[in-house]
């Protein structure tokens, strides 16, 4: 939020490895507690960043928390292949339907946001219709 306030940046990125990091132990109240410390974290950066008329961007690189027990109801540590949420707000209230995507989409994405060319060397699309 300082960060935010000082507006001295055009882009600020900030990974949030809470849920992945602990979503590995297996214990399920602790992953309650990291999903329940990002979800506060947010309920602080989203705000800031909305009056400063900052573009959010929030997503994951991956599963993990989400799925904590196997197929035959074992503890599951691994990052799962279940799809991601991407959610997008723009601060100039434009509304833009997401193409389903990959991780190497992002940065398109954000280029294509920010209205900065796409160098040729990067093979992802941005996900914005």
């Amino acid at each position: 939020v300082e960060a935010i306030n000082s507006d001295q940046y055009d882009l600020i990125i900030t990974n949030f490895a809470n849920c992945d990091m602990v979503g590995h132990t297996g214990i399920f109240e602790a992953v309650v507690k990291a999903v329940e410390s990002v979800d506060t974290c947010l309920g602080e950066i989203l705000p800031a960043a909305k009056a400063r008329g900052y573009n959010i961007l929030v997503t994951a690189d991956h599963g993990n928390a989400e799925k904590m027990l196997d197929e035959e109801g074992r503890v599951f540590t691994a990052h799962s292949k279940n799809t991601v949420p991407f959610v997008v707000f723009l601060s100039n209230g434009e509304k833009h339907t997401l193409n389903d995507g990959i991780l190497a989409d992002i940065a398109p994405t954000i280029l294509k946001i920010m209205r900065i060319p796409q160098p040729h060397e990067m093979t992802g699309k941005s996900l914005l219709q």
